[in-house]
C-alpha cells in the first residue's frame, strides 16, 4: 500500500495537506510548520544551534518513509509509525485537531476550519484499519512518500 501526503498550506505555525491511499484522495493533514533542516554536525538530528528543529513543532523532513502499527500506551489503539525519519522518533499518524496537537506528528481528517483538521477519530480509525488490512490481511508493507 502506498501513502502519498501532499503539503499544500504552509503559515507560521502549521501545514495543511492532502493524503492519498493508492492514489485515491482519501483525508486532509495537519502537521507543524515546515522548516529549514540542516545537519550541520553530522550527528543525525536536527537539534544543535542553527540546525532548525524546534521540539514538537517542526514537520518531518520530505520523503519514503516505512509505515507499521504500534500500540500507543497514550493513546491507547494501535497507531500507524513512520519508521528511519532522519532526525526524528515516534513520528505517528493520529487524531486531533491543531497544530498544538501534533507533537512533531501528522494529524488526519477534515480541513474544514482554518488551522484546523475535523472528525479526526474517524480518519484515523478508517486510515489505521486500512493499514492493518494491507499488512496483516493482504502480506503488503506500507510506505507514506510525503512532498511539498
Amino acid at each position: 500500500m502506498e501513502l502519498k501526503l501532499i503539503r499544500k498550506y504552509f503559515t507560521e505555525d502549521y501545514t495543511i495537506g492532502k493524503l492519498y491511499v493508492d492514489d485515491k484522495y482519501f483525508c486532509d493533514t495537519l502537521e507543524d510548520r515546515v522548516r529549514e533542516l540542516e545537519d550541520y554536525n553530522h550527528d543525525g538530528d536536527f537539534d544543535d544551534s542553527g540546525e532548525g528543529k524546534v521540539y514538537g513543532k517542526t514537520a518531518i523532513p520530505c520523503g519514503r518513509y516505512r509505515v507499521t502499527l504500534i500500540w500507543s500506551l497514550k493513546r491507547g489503539r494501535q497507531v500507524p509509525l513512520l519508521s528511519s525519519v532522519p532526525g526524528f522518533t515516534s513520528i505517528l499518524i493520529h487524531s486531533g485537531n491543531t497544530a498544538q496537537d501534533t507533537e512533531g506528528c501528522i494529524l488526519v481528517g477534515e480541513n474544514k476550519q482554518k488551522g484546523k483538521v475535523l472528525n479526526s477519530r474517524y480518519h484515523e480509525a478508517r486510515l489505521t484499519n486500512l493499514i492493518r488490512d494491507a499488512i496483516n490481511t493482504n502480506k503488503e508493507k506500507v510506505y507514506i512518500t510525503i512532498k511539498q
